[in-house]
């Protein structure tokens, strides 16, 4: 049993612990659907987290870029009930010139799939233009550090 609810148990590969709250749950005791996004977006940010030895805020506001979320996709592969501990893994599936997907893959800690994601961010300039800029080198080596090649 883990001390908290979520937790990071290594930064290279990047895995964080979770456990199930009763109230990401359902009257049935199943997680709601929309708690799996949840999930992946607190993955996410512990994983930009990690990225440098600053904050991720003052990593990215000093390369003067923004990133939002242009797409999201998950496939759900199994069930979660309160109290389950899972797994949840965060590499760098793709770089591309102005943006990159993380792949996200949650499984319990017997092995068994729970589900997989692609987070895909994208830079915009700081200033309030909504345009995308090419990914920054420095951003670009930090996750190059994160690159999986068993993107499926």
């Amino acid at each position: 049993m883990v001390d908290s609810y979520e937790s990071v148990i290594s930064r290279q590969p990047f895995v964080l612990r979770r456990r199930v709250r009763w109230a990401d749950c359902d009257p049935a005791g199943v997680v709601y659907t929309g708690k799996f996004v949840d999930y992946v977006l607190s993955a996410v940010n512990l994983f930009y987290a990690n990225l440098s030895a600053t904050t991720y805020r003052e990593f990215a506001r000093g390369l003067d870029v923004d990133t939002p979320c242009r797409g999201l996709e998950l496939d759900f592969r199994g069930a979660l009930w309160p109290e389950d501990e899972f797994l949840v893994r965060v590499g760098v599936a793709q770089l591309r010139e102005s943006g990159f997907d993380l792949r996200i893959s949650a499984t319990r800690t017997d092995g068994e799939e729970i589900f997989t994601a692609r987070f895909s961010p994208i830079c915009i300039p700081r200033n309030g233009e909504r345009r995308r800029v090419s990914l920054p080198s420095a951003y670009r080596e930090a996750l190059s550090t994160h690159m999986i090649k068993d993107i499926e």
